[in-house]
């Protein structure tokens, strides 16, 4: 797509990837200013014409918000309303797939802070994306090559 890429994880603070490899998951306190951080490139991104993809594992609905709005998602408990900082549009990707499916992935990444374990709260965690959000959910059970092209898809349909 030509499109800048971004790995969230590359913008842990230290203090949460030790957190992570202690097995210790991460609660909405340690995940809250990483989101700002994200939504912060994103803004820059979207207010220089440039798209971006950030690959993240945006669990809950008010994660997203957080990506989408800023702060003032939390602080308001809703998305901004338009107007100078508008709501950045975001299409959200759900991989979904089995538990097994993805722990033997985990099994196989090497160098990573997050242990296999913490798998299982991630799991607990998620609340999958749902109306009146902007997305798609794609099955990881599908081929690498089917599971781009149905993204691209749903990104040239806007």
């Amino acid at each position: 797509l030509g499109w800048k890429f971004y790995d969230a994880d590359d913008y842990h603070s230290p203090e949460n990837k030790k957190k992570m490899a202690e097995g210790i998951p991460l609660n909405d306190e340690d995940r809250i200013p990483w989101l700002c951080a994200l939504h912060d490139i994103l803004r820059r991104e979207d207010s220089s014409g440039q798209d971006a993809i950030l690959a993240c594992s945006a669990l809950k609905k008010m994660y997203r918000q957080v990506l989408v709005s800023g702060a003032s998602a939390i602080e308001n408990n809703q998305p901004e309303q338009p107007g100078k900082n508008a709501a950045l549009k975001i299409l959200f990707v759900h991989l979904d797939g089995p538990m097994d499916i993805i722990a033997g992935r985990l099994e196989k990444r090497r160098g990573h802070f997050m242990p296999p374990e913490l798998l299982k709260s991630q799991f607990d965690t998620l609340e999958p994306p749902s109306a009146p959000e902007r997305f798609i959910t794609v099955s990881l059970e599908k081929s690498l090559p089917e599971i781009v092209l149905e993204i691209e898809r749903a990104i040239s349909q806007g």
